[in-house]
């Protein structure tokens, strides 16, 4: 069993930022890829960033240049770094972590950005 505790969220103006973090706890023999999705009200789940074990980064377009995600892999931690926030960023944003060839989701952090 794998447990994800996300944090960070909150309000922020337009322009400001926020770090979200995740920390996967429990049975872990080894983490492949570590995630950031996120969900606006009426809109489906979308990637936001996506790191594998190697480093390699992925972000959707809409993020790109402005947000930075990061990991620690001696203690299973996911970091986003947002910069430069959008009223448009607004969503609830889930960790996601694969442990092949299981995948596990945070319970979401909601992240609201004022214009």
């Amino acid at each position: 069993q794998v447990q994800l505790v996300e944090s960070g969220g909150g309000l922020v103006q337009a322009g400001g930022s926020l770090r979200l973090s995740c920390a996967a706890s429990g049975t872990i023999s080894s983490i492949n890829t570590m995630g950031w999705y996120r969900q606006a009200p009426g809109k489906q789940r979308e990637l936001v960033a996506t790191i594998t074990r190697g480093g390699s980064t992925n972000y959707a377009d809409s993020v790109k240049g402005r947000f930075t995600i990061s990991r620690d892999n001696a203690k299973n931690t996911v970091l986003l770094q947002m910069n430069s926030l959008k009223p448009e960023d607004t969503a609830v944003y889930y960790c996601n972590v694969r442990i092949l060839p299981y995948e596990y989701w945070g319970q979401g952090t909601q992240v609201t950005v004022s214009s």
